[in-house]
C-alpha cells in the first residue's frame, strides 16, 4: 500500500475537524512535524487538545497554533521558552495539563499497547495527583495513569518509505515512537524517502502498521533552541 502523499494538505485531508485530540512529536524544537502544523494551522480547526512535550517556540511550531488560538488545552511537561503559551495560560485563556516527562511518555506507549492505565510514585504529594486514584503496593503510594490515545498523531522521521515505516535519527527520536503508536490515524514527515525495502528490518523504529499517511519534507528547518558560541581568547 502506497501511503506517500503529495503534500501535508492531502495528508490532513479528512481527518481533521474541531475538538479532536492531537498527540504531537519533538522535544524543544528536535523532531518537530514543523510542516504538517503549519498545514493544520492553515486548515482552520480548533478548540483542539494537544499532547506535546512542549509547545515549541514563539512563531515556531506548536506556537503558531497558540498564536492563531486554535488550541484550547494542553497537555504537556515543559511550558517554558513560549511567552504565549505562559501568557494565556496565566490569563485563563489555554488550560494546561501538566504531567511529568516519563508519565508523559508512558501514557503515550501504554495507549499504543493497548494499556488503559497504570500505577507511578511520581507526582505522589503534589498537584500532579490531585483526583487520582491512589493505591499501595508493597509500602509505597502509587498514582493511577490513564493512557493516551490520540484521534491523529503527527510525528516527524529521518527516514520514510511508502509502507510508513520510519527510521528517526539520533535525539529525534525522542517522543516520537510513542506519538506514532498512540494515534487512532498517524501522519509522518521525513526528511528522505528510501524504496521499500530498503530499510534494514533493525533500523525501522516505528512499523509501518502504525503509520498512514506519509510525507516528504525534504529542507527541514533545523531550529537551535538556545545557540551558545565560546567567547574569542
Amino acid at each position: 500500500m502506497n501511503k506517500l502523499y503529495n503534500s501535508a494538505q492531502e495528508a490532513l485531508s479528512g481527518v481533521i475537524h474541531d475538538g479532536f485530540l492531537l498527540a504531537v512529536g519533538g522535544f524543544g524544537t528536535c523532531g518537530v512535524p514543523e510542516v504538517l502544523i503549519e498545514a493544520l494551522r492553515a486548515s482552520g480547526a480548533r478548540d483542539l487538545t494537544v499532547v506535546s512535550n512542549n509547545a515549541g517556540l514563539d512563531g515556531w511550531g506548536l506556537g503558531l497554533m497558540l498564536e492563531s488560538r486554535q488550541v484550547r488545552k494542553m497537555i504537556s511537561s515543559y511550558v517554558g521558552e513560549n511567552a504565549e503559551f505562559a501568557r494565556q495560560y496565566l490569563s485563563g485563556e489555554l488550560e494546561v495539563e501538566l504531567c511529568p516527562q516519563g508519565t508523559l511518555a508512558e501514557r503515550m506507549r501504554a495507549g499504543g499497547a493497548g494499556i488503559p492505565g497504570f500505577y507511578t510514585p511520581t507526582g505522589v504529594g503534589t498537584l500532579v495527583a490531585e483526583g487520582k486514584e491512589h493505591k499501595t503496593f508493597d509500602g509505597r503510594t502509587y498514582i493511577l495513569e490513564r493512557s493516551i490515545v490520540s484521534d491523529v498523531s503527527l510525528v516527524k522521521a529521518w527516514k520514510a518509505d511508502a509502507h510508513g515505516n520510519l527510521a528517526y535519527r539520533l535525539t529525534a527520536r525522542n517522543f516520537n515512537p510513542n506519538v506514532a503508536a498512540c494515534g487512532k490515524f498517524t501522519i509522518a514527515e521525513a526528511e528522505i524517502i528510501v524504496p521499500v525495502g530498503e530499510l534494514d528490518p533493525d533500523e525501522i523504529h516505528t512499523p509501518g502498521i502504525f503509520v498512514h499517511r506519509v510525507i516528504h519534507n525534504a529542507a527541514p528547518e533545523r531550529r537551535i533552541e538556545k545557540l551558545t558560541l565560546r567567547k574569542e581568547a
